[in-house]
């Protein structure tokens, strides 16, 4: 099998690989693996190319080094992605972790409307207790975003992604960052200000408190579906607000959070360190602290059938509402910060675990797999036995199967053939992504209209055909000034029917959906709904 253009795979590896390529970028590749001689467990591996990640990621054979000695300095947790093994040749490291079979939590949650009180209350009490134990080891993250925020296939949550990490804590010492580092909305402003003045005044942050202050904004997206600023910078008109009303602004989505959550955030989210909430301040909090039915004693994820079934009911496309206005209603900022992601002088430039990292840069090594591999995972249950002939009946009930079109109805609901046999939270809720769509509609009138849906939204649009599909490259700034990139593949999978299919490679998966929204609607008397077919 070609594995690249420049170097086999090493051979002599202590474990087999069972998969394709399930993730890729310009140094590295993903795979699933298993023991040599038995077919469980299938984990995780990630190959990295030394020669084209220093050359091309300004990555260092020591920064590897300090990325897995950190990882598997924390340990075994139920919440972050465990470590397993790593090792190199003269031309390749590859590095072995668990397997994130549920795919990222946050495709899983509606753009702009966010998860019920609950939902969200399940996943931040896990979300800290991953990293109240990352910091128990003396670890900070660093890079806490939806992107680094996995599930497993029973949907609890996992972090991932070392890549960033530090040992802020060793012997009882404290060590001060200095590192600009992490995803501008959701970085803490002392680590911009910090970063700002360390030229002069060697300034730092504490990465713990950094945390902190992420894990604040991530429980605020999971509750209204929008982070609450581009960045915490005096260029943000949100943030600026926040600060004039000392944590009580006015704008439209900190009116939808409960008085408690609020109370919650404005003690994570102090902008005086010395003030902001440890913790344990967060471990006592009431609104942390109270019972829940989707939550076992132990942390875990209790009821997940219904805890999915409540999740998925809540995503939907509305076809009535101006695709061009969806989440442009607040003021943005004007500055890009977007810097932040990228590497610095003296900063140990980013490099993810995540499941899988991709790198928007075009492809330097041909790795093995169609562009649908660049996903962490495989598609979402495709309608499978499709009719080649226009056996229309079978085909409906196919398509009314598939549950990305649950999302078009009026009413979205767990299709019957799902629930029938579903015994964990995968079985309700697809590992990848829901982004997709089907269409009557030839590929050469389809191709088109969605080209002018992307010219509408200002992204640009060259179409590459192969032999069964057609493969658009999408690469833009989301609503945060984030970069977001992706494919977007369209393939005639029966007679008279083409899939579309949105694919994340890079960036917040929230902004990824909202994305495919505002084609999807743009696009909308191209798409089948279930009202269509019934």
């Amino acid at each position: 099998m070609k594995h690249s253009q420049l170097a086999p795979l090493p051979d002599d590896l202590p474990f087999r690989i069972v998969s394709k390529t399930i993730g890729q970028g310009a140094y590295a590749c993903l795979k699933k693996a298993s023991p040599l001689h038995t077919d469980s467990p299938i984990f995780a591996v990630k190959f990295i190319h030394k020669d084209y990640a220093a050359r091309h990621g300004r990555i260092t054979a020591k920064q590897l080094e300090m990325e897995v000695a950190l990882h598997s300095h924390v340990g075994s947790h139920d919440n972050i992605i465990a470590f397993y093994s790593t090792a190199e040749t003269d031309t390749w490291r590859w590095i072995a972790m668990e397997l994130a079979e549920g795919g990222d939590l946050f495709d899983k949650i509606e753009a702009d409307e966010g998860v019920g009180e609950d939902i969200a209350h399940v996943y931040f009490t896990q979300l800290i207790n991953a990293i109240g134990f990352m910091h128990s080891k003396g670890v900070g993250h660093r890079d806490i975003k939806p992107e680094n925020i996995l599930l497993s296939s029973d949907g609890n949550l996992k972090i991932a992604d070392f890549g960033l990490a530090t040992l802020f804590e060793y012997n009882g010492k404290m060590k001060m960052s200095t590192t600009l580092c992490g995803s501008p909305p959701y970085i803490a402003p002392e680590v911009i200000q910090c970063s700002n003045r360390a030229q002069s005044r060697r300034e730092g942050y504490r990465a713990d408190l950094a945390d902190i202050w992420s894990c604040g904004v991530v429980l605020f997206v999971l509750l209204v579906g929008n982070t609450p600023w581009d960045s915490p910078t005096d260029a943000s008109y949100e943030y600026c607000d926040y600060v004039k009303t000392n944590a009580r602004p006015e704008d439209e989505l900190w009116q939808r959070l409960p008085s408690a959550v609020l109370s919650l955030l404005r003690g994570m989210m102090k902008i005086d360190t010395s003030k902001r909430f440890s913790m344990e301040d967060i471990r006592r909090h009431p609104w942390f602290t109270k019972q829940n039915k989707y939550l076992s004693s132990d942390g875990r994820l209790f009821n997940q059938i219904n805890m999915a079934t409540t999740m998925f009911e809540s995503l939907h496309i509305n076809f009535n509402k101006d695709p061009l206005s969806l989440s442009q209603n607040r003021l943005t900022s004007s500055q890009d910060v977007t810097m932040i992601d990228q590497p610095h002088e003296d900063v140990r430039p980013k490099f993810s675990s995540t499941q899988p990292e991709v790198s928007t840069d075009e492809m330097l090594i041909d790795w093995d797999g169609p562009p649908r591999l660049t996903t962490s995972f495989p598609s979402a249950s495709q309608p499978k036995n499709m009719p080649t002939t226009g056996d229309g009946a079978m085909l409906a009930e196919l398509l009314m199967d598939e549950p990305s079109m649950s999302q078009f109805s009026a009413t979205p609901s767990v299709p019957l053939s799902r629930t029938q046999n579903a015994g964990t939270f995968k079985d309700i809720i697809p590992s990848s992504g829901l982004t997709r769509f089907f269409s009557s509609w030839q590929l050469n009138l389809l191709v088109p209209r969605i080209c002018e849906a992307l010219q509408l939204l200002h992204v640009p649009a060259s179409p590459k055909s192969s032999e069964s599909s057609i493969l658009i490259r999408v690469r833009t700034m989301d609503d945060r000034k984030c970069p977001l990139s992706g494919n977007i593949i369209l393939e005639m999978i029966a007679e008279g029917i083409a899939e579309v299919e949105f694919v994340k490679v890079k960036g917040d998966p929230l902004e990824w959906r909202r994305f495919f929204k505002k084609i999807t609607v743009l696009c909308q008397d191209a798409v089948l709904r279930p009202d269509i077919l019934t």
